[in-house]
């Protein structure tokens, strides 16, 4: 009898995408109970079939994705790339998810030649470092009854909040539109370049839109939201190692007629703008049987 995989080599097995032919790819799903695929999952499945049509010397400087519809765990994901344009300098790619024959997500990847050029960016937040934070299975110890086996599934990804997670800040009273998280995957990665984008890619979707819920006093699971993403976009800077050290520093600038907006940027554990995020979500209270019927 073999050992399970670690929840990495899953991970790094999700985004090893099967070859079917010249411009078509197919993603395998993990062995979770799930009622919908996670969408930081097909964000980076999708990212990993546009970037195996471009050369290597090309990384990928921005990627704009919309969710169309729920994914099914229960099947594989056909991705269709299509080489839009092959430039002197830029690369640019569609990828179209497609399950039982309908799209259920669309993203545009743009990939460029390495240039030398002006440089600035934003300073790092001054916060405490990951290694005297808690884990998020030991920060939702606490919860485990109401939460059930959620709080303890190993993850690929570790997480660790600077303030408080959505469900303690409920209880705290903490009322502010923002949610720090240093992030890194847990153990080492291939020294793959892409592999560690699609990888910052998938977990980008985990706490984004914890900024839209914590100014409310709302959290997850409690069943008094209901949320899921919209679209998604990201905009690479500079080259970074998925597992190392990141902080995530997330805030939402406005929620609203049923949606909510939140922006992220990732910084490297010396301080250097790596990566920035934006993504709307759709953040409302559950329908009624009167709204449905």
């Amino acid at each position: 009898m073999t050992d399970a995989p670690s929840p990495l080599r899953s991970l790094i097995a999700l985004l090893d995408l099967e070859y079917v032919e010249e411009n078509i790819f197919r993603g395998r799903q993990p062995s979770e109970s799930l009622q919908r695929v996670f969408g930081g999952q097909v964000a980076g499945q999708a990212l990993v079939a546009a970037g195996r049509t471009v050369p290597t010397d090309r990384p990928v400087h921005s990627l704009h994705a919309y969710f169309l519809r729920p994914g099914d765990p229960s099947i594989p994901i056909v991705y269709e790339v299509d080489r839009i344009r092959d430039g002197r300098s830029f690369t640019t790619r569609r990828v179209v998810a497609i399950q039982h024959g309908k799209p259920i997500f669309n993203l545009s990847a743009s990939f460029q030649l390495v240039e030398v050029g002006l440089e600035h960016d934003t300073s790092m937040p001054d916060v405490p470092g990951p290694e005297g934070l808690q884990t998020l299975q030991q920060r939702m110890e606490p919860y485990k009854d109401e939460l059930g086996g959620w709080y303890a599934r190993p993850r690929p990804i570790d997480v660790r909040y600077v303030g408080d997670p959505p469900r303690v800040a409920k209880d705290s009273g903490r009322r502010e539109a923002r949610s720090r998280v240093w992030m890194r995957a847990d153990g080492t990665l291939p020294d793959d370049p892409l592999l560690h984008v699609c990888a910052v890619t998938f977990a980008s979707d985990m706490t984004l839109l914890d900024s839209t819920l914590i100014v409310h006093g709302k959290a997850w699971g409690t069943g008094d939201i209901v949320g899921a993403s919209l679209d998604h976009a990201m905009w690479f800077h500079r080259q970074f190692r998925a597992d190392e050290w990141w902080l995530y520093d997330q805030e939402s600038p406005w929620t609203g007629r049923g949606r909510g907006l939140a922006r992220g940027s990732i910084y490297t554990r010396d301080g250097k703008l790596a990566v920035s995020v934006v993504q709307e979500g759709l953040i409302r209270p559950p329908r009624t049987d009167a709204e449905l019927s």
